[in-house]
């Protein structure tokens, strides 16, 4: 849950990365193989998360629904059959001690992995760019103080143990309030400061150079120099961060669940998946290799396409990456 630190700021008076053409973005996309990997395994991702209900509908496979014929009582719960019960009916077998299909669960715990983290992202992003650019900003009293207030807050909120307080306030919030929409407002308050301290150092590196002089010296105020000149510079770096953060977030719900904090049963969950199968990781590694492999290969694929974007809106940062390649060294 921790906030990845965010590039180096470009010095004043350097010319605004420039993100170029939505054409040119794709063409820069389509060169790096890796990046279009992970855009495919998380396209098909949430393609089956988004039709997780149908699918079940298709298989006949209720994902709440208990099998106890399917399991060994005998031995505690253990699926019957081999590799935790596969079978033409239940794809990737079943859940030990319940009977429940593996598959139409994993599925569901994708929708509840993926909205959390998506909701919190934007609500991350939100809070983060509005508060970066009010106190990059505020140049007279008492915009000064409250740029500085901001700054002295998100100093805090980057400091504070993001995980400790996430489970203390989950724990105190009644269990009635719906979760998804609990870890999405927890996860969205709590980790809006890396944003928010690179909102401000973009701005203040862009607030001086000469397309934001010439639009404040044309009479036009702090909001519409914001909203026109310095947010369409900022969507670079912007989309870049917020591509860093989901993964984070996708460990954070993860986490939550795991702790026992998050999403309740019987509403499905990686991290619950991942906490409940602690005591069958012996008697069916199946159970606790599936949610776990998921969850690495999803935030990996996070990760890929966030350096691939990176790449694709900063021409400067992609030159940068190849600046002593054996390549280059060669020629």
């Amino acid at each position: 849950m921790s906030v990845l630190p965010h590039r180096p700021v470009p010095a004043a008076g350097a010319a605004a990365p420039a993100a170029g053409t939505g054409r040119q973005v794709l063409r820069r996309l389509r060169g790096r193989p890796s990046g279009l990997a992970a855009a495919g395994v998380l396209a098909l991702l949430v393609l089956l998360a988004l039709a997780a209900p149908l699918i079940a509908q298709l298989t006949g496979q209720d994902p709440n629904a208990y099998h106890d014929e399917l399991v060994d009582s005998a031995r505690g719960g253990v699926p019957l059959g081999s590799f935790g019960g596969i079978s033409a009916d239940h794809w990737l077998g079943v859940e030990p001690g319940s009977g429940r299909d593996l598959f139409t669960r994993l599925l569901h715990g994708a929708r509840i992995s993926l909205l959390v983290a998506l909701g919190a992202t934007a609500l991350q992003v939100l809070l983060g760019v509005t508060a970066g650019l009010t106190a990059a900003l505020g140049h007279r009293f008492p915009g000064r103080l409250i740029g500085r207030f901001i700054g002295r807050v998100t100093d805090v909120m980057i400091a504070l143990p993001m995980l400790v307080l996430a489970v203390a306030l989950t724990a105190v919030v009644p269990p009635d309030f719906p979760r998804p929409l609990l870890l999405i407002l927890v996860l969205g308050l709590l980790g809006w400061g890396g944003t928010a301290r690179m909102v401000r150092a973009q701005t203040l590196a862009l607030r001086g150079l000469d397309f934001v002089e010439a639009a404040r010296l044309s009479g036009n105020g702090t909001l519409r120099i914001a909203r026109r000149e310095l947010l369409p510079s900022l969507a670079a770096p912007v989309i870049t961060y917020a591509a860093i953060m989901v993964p984070s977030n996708i460990v954070g719900e993860a986490s939550l669940s795991f702790l026992g904090v998050g999403v309740k049963p019987p509403t499905p969950s990686w991290g619950q998946m991942l906490s409940s199968a602690q005591t069958w990781f012996r008697a069916d590694p199946a159970y606790v290799l599936l949610p776990a492999g998921l969850l690495f290969v999803t935030v990996l694929a996070f990760t890929v396409l966030g350096d691939a974007v990176r790449t694709a809106l900063d021409p400067r940062e992609g030159s940068r990456l190849r600046v002593g390649t054996r390549k280059e060294r060669s020629a």
